[in-house]
């Protein structure tokens, strides 16, 4: 059996391992990420030689930003230097192994389409949700990136018209996690650093009026942006992503408001099926390595 040997590029971390042709992580490490597009090629290639005698079939990189098929990254990231050559090319040229390459939201929700909460499934909404809101379009079982590369960025979405560019408008800003701290902090006239989203939820189970309040405002504001995207693109599952999914409660309080939603609205009558991701920390490794398989399936 082949091997991938699989990069997850973050703004602080690159997380690495060797993955098999069925997914399973053989091994894996994490390391600071490198601050120029040198070192980190450099790092790539030492991975790939420490590597060699493992048969691997080739490199599968997840990254930041918009990812072309050609292997270069538009848009903006925590990561300047990635932006602009042609990443692709410069690893295969650097460890000589055939490299592919996706956006790291992509990768999430190709890992769940694999072997994760969406197996089996051909139609997928994923939404990846931190200090803004990612995701992903899974159409057919294949990613769609649309014609500028911005299929899936569902966090740029308007959902609340007034003062627009007030910071208050898009579905990162009234839906993501930040959200919840900007509500409070604002509420409470105290600087948003000083707050968590871990310290507002416990506030809130205490009685914290306030964290109830911004919460609640949280969870409406989610539950519209996934009402517009059942409706936009009338996927089979929407899966919620991110470190605020792996809450116990989220689910049950997204259907709830979900119901909400649609007994008033009188023309609707399709509630949307959701549900979390079933990879955390892996799953863009997983991503990664399944999007290399469906690159080399198609040569």
């Amino acid at each position: 059996m082949k091997n991938i040997l699989a990069f997850d590029i973050g703004g602080t971390n690159i997380k690495y391992g060797l993955l098999n042709s069925d997914g399973d992580i053989l091994y894996k490490n994490i390391v600071q990420t490198p601050s120029t597009l040198e070192a980190m090629l450099s790092f790539i290639k030492e991975k790939a030689q420490e590597h060699s005698n493992k048969s691997i079939e080739g490199i599968a990189i997840s990254s930041p930003g918009s990812v072309t098929d050609e292997g270069t990254v538009g848009g903006g990231s925590a990561i300047p230097y990635i932006h602009g050559p042609n990443i692709k090319h410069l690893i295969e040229k650097e460890t000589g192994y055939k490299t592919e390459i996706e956006n790291d939201a992509n990768c999430v929700g190709l890992a769940e389409v694999w072997k994760g909460a969406a197996k089996g499934k051909k139609d997928v909404a994923v939404i990846v949700i931190g200090t803004g809101i990612g995701g992903a379009i899974i159409k057919d079982g294949i990613i769609h990136k649309g014609n500028s590369l911005h299929g899936g960025e569902f966090g740029y979405m308007i959902l609340n018209p007034h003062n627009l560019g007030s910071g208050m408008n898009t579905f990162s800003e009234v839906a993501s996690t930040y959200s919840i701290l900007k509500r409070v902090a604002l509420k409470k006239q105290v600087d948003i650093s000083s707050l968590s989203g871990k310290e507002i939820f416990a506030l809130a189970e205490q009685g914290d009026d306030i964290s109830k309040q911004a919460i609640s405002e949280f969870v409406t504001m989610l539950s519209i942006g996934l009402y517009n995207i059942q409706y936009a693109f009338d996927p089979e599952l929407i899966l919620i992503g991110g470190g605020i999914s792996e809450r116990h409660d989220l689910i049950c309080r997204l259907k709830k408001e979900l119901s909400r939603i649609i007994s008033v609205v009188d023309v609707a009558s399709i509630t949307p099926s959701i549900d979390r991701c079933a990879f955390h920390a892996d799953a863009n490794l997983v991503g990664a390595s399944y999007h290399f398989l469906q690159k080399r399936r198609q040569q």
